[in-house]
């Protein structure tokens, strides 16, 4: 069995003060970096389908309205090496036209190349679900690639 595309393909980060966030088709994933030694205990999160809250120790790290909606009872928070919190959620839409342009609805903006390079490997992604016997992890695209790209569905195979 072959690694899931966006294993292959890499991910498009975008940086930010505590960490990085990136996404898939159907998933947002956030990096925060804690201090060394955090334990599970010292974490608070809260996810719900338009919100996150986040504090380890007392001390807020991220809070706020997310972009767009998520799958609450599908979002998840791991504590990694003591030194990493992975949040990984679930989008409520899951289609190549749903780049999220930022985690939260007026913070952590991906910049307009980052925010590019996100919408051009959402739409390899969808390439890739609807040929997977086609390996687009390492094509290039050009050319009408926003909300999700060309829609070939229509096209006789």
């Amino acid at each position: 069995m072959s690694a899931p595309f966006e294993e292959r393909s890499g991910v498009v980060p975008c940086g930010t003060p505590w960490g990085r966030w990136y996404q898939t088709l159907e998933e947002v994933f956030i990096e925060v970096r804690v201090p060394p030694g955090t334990r599970a205990k010292d974490v608070r999160c809260s996810l719900q389908s338009r919100h996150i809250a986040l504090s380890v120790s007392g001390q807020e790290l991220l809070q706020g309205k997310l972009f767009d909606s998520t799958v609450t009872d599908e979002g998840t928070w791991t504590l990694e090496d003591r030194k990493l919190i992975r949040i990984v959620l679930m989008k409520t839409n899951r289609d190549a036209g749903n780049c999220w342009r930022s985690l939260l609805e007026k913070e952590y903006a991906a910049d307009p190349w980052v925010q590019d390079q996100m919408q051009r490997k959402l739409t390899l992604e969808r390439f890739q679900r609807e040929n997977p016997g086609f390996d687009f992890s390492g094509a290039e695209i050009s050319g009408n690639y926003s909300k999700g790209g060309p829609d070939f569905s229509s096209l006789e195979k």
